[in-house]
């Protein structure tokens, strides 16, 4: 392999026994691809086709159905052709590429959860100014934030790392996170202030506001009756279990950024397997079947079928 190959490509080497394994694990992901798609695709549409679920909490809840289905449209054909591959490899430019992605979505949740935390505040805490508050501007401009505002701040160390020279070829993981940067013959002590920065700004305040959000609405539900504490929990419980959730599995992915544990090759290749089948599986799940309006059209759906 000449010096150009070395430079530009990277082997992952986060794959376990994927050479007696590959057409089980082949079988497994892509059968997971194709439910991500269909569940999330499903009620997504269910949210554009009934004009009683154009609300703001559905609009950010088809929003986040939407992250799932793009996240797995760029990994999982890469990770299904690597299983069947002799050799996993990835160029530099993809693997920044897939670190982009899985960053700028991320961060998309947890600001698109914070804005169905304020929109479930303003719901249930003031019922009277929700028309004035929940505009179709104000949700519009929620939906651009939340996307717009994690692309442009994940895209500065990706454009810095462009044209980073490395001195290892060898990544463990199955996919491209941040932790690329351990390739880099320099390490640079500014991205990594600045990747700082970014995690307080797209992850901690939002769970933070999240969190007093939700307390506020529990305080103000406890005073009241017994129909009101039941609508609350009715809606807010999903975006709770959701949140929960997804903070456990990014915990893993600052754990192993910041803490630099090094954990067990079996345990890297089940956690990024958690990351692409679980997560993207669990949310429309979650919704369809805890949101009371969207299960109803689901069971008419299949009752139709």
């Amino acid at each position: 392999m000449d010096n150009q190959v070395n430079i530009t490509y990277i082997t992952l080497e986060g794959y376990v026994e994927v050479h007696k394994y590959r057409y089980l694990y082949f079988v497994i992901m892509f059968t997971a691809y194709i439910l991500i798609l269909c569940s999330n695709s499903t009620v997504v549409y269910l949210i554009w086709i009934h004009p009683n679920l154009h609300e703001p909490m559905y609009i950010f809840v088809a929003a986040l159905l939407i992250n799932s289905v793009v996240y797995s449209t760029v990994f999982y054909p890469k990770l299904l052709i690597d299983f069947l591959s002799d050799k996993q490899i990835i160029s530099y430019s993809a693997c920044l590429f897939q670190w982009f992605i899985f960053y700028s979505l991320a961060c998309s949740e947890f600001l698109l959860l914070a804005a169905m935390a304020y929109d479930r505040y303003v719901s249930i805490c003031k019922p009277l100014q929700y028309p004035t508050i929940m505009r179709k501007n104000t949700v519009i401009m929620f939906l651009v934030l939340a996307w717009l505002v994690p692309v442009c701040q994940v895209a500065v160390p990706i454009v810095q790392n462009v044209n980073k020279k490395l001195c290892k070829f060898i990544f463990k993981g199955i996919i491209c996170n941040s932790t690329v940067y351990k390739l880099h013959c320099v390490e640079s002590k500014v991205l990594n202030i600045y990747g700082l920065i970014v995690f307080v700004n797209l992850v901690l305040l939002p769970v933070l506001f999240i969190l007093f959000t939700y307390t506020r609405i529990f305080i103000i539900t406890y005073r009241s009756c017994g129909e009101v504490r039941r609508k609350a929990a009715q809606t807010c419980l999903p975006h709770l279990i959701v949140l929960i959730n997804f903070s456990c599995l990014s915990a893993y992915d600052a754990l192993l950024l910041r803490v630099e544990i090094d954990f067990p090759k079996t345990v890297r290749f089940i956690m990024s397997l958690q990351l692409l089948v679980y997560h993207p599986l669990f949310n429309p799940i979650i919704y369809g079947l805890k949101m009371k309006e969207i299960y109803k059209h689901l069971k008419r759906l299949f009752c139709k079928m």
